[in-house]
């Protein structure tokens, strides 16, 4: 497991941060998706819910993404952020991860928002980088 900084922590889980997740399916064929249900619990663990999408049919075939995060937008150079690098320990389509990820959408983003979910996804951090790797 890597270490995650109180830092990262705080970027991925403050409300109204910008949270785009990149997938590829078994091709290699890239997709990129806005994400506001995701979270990045104590254990490290980042959890999301996931609608009928390419993102989830990337995920059941592809267990690699990348999470690009960030504080604020419009993003420039000097924007607080950071990529972690996932690999899918779980996708779950009823369970204990899947109603509990349902109901916190529910309750911030409204039953609609809950309906579209049909998946829920756990994933391990396997790598933590700021958003720009400057020369040193």
């Amino acid at each position: 497991m890597v270490d995650i900084s109180k830092e990262v922590f705080e970027t991925v889980n403050k409300p109204g941060r910008v949270g785009v997740l990149g997938t590829a399916d078994k091709q290699g064929q890239p997709n990129v998706a806005y994400f506001g249900s995701l979270r990045l619990m104590e254990d490290g663990t980042v959890v999301l819910g996931l609608g009928k999408n390419r993102s989830l049919d990337n995920l059941e075939a592809n267990p690699l993404a990348v999470l690009f995060c960030v504080t604020e937008s419009p993003v420039g150079f000097k924007t607080p952020g950071f990529r972690l690098y996932l690999k899918v320990r779980e996708i779950q389509k009823k369970g204990a991860l899947y109603d509990n990820i349902k109901a916190a959408i529910a309750e911030h983003a409204g039953a609609q928002a809950a309906n579209m979910i049909v998946a829920a996804a756990a994933f391990d951090v396997t790598e933590v980088r700021p958003l720009m790797d400057w020369p040193g």
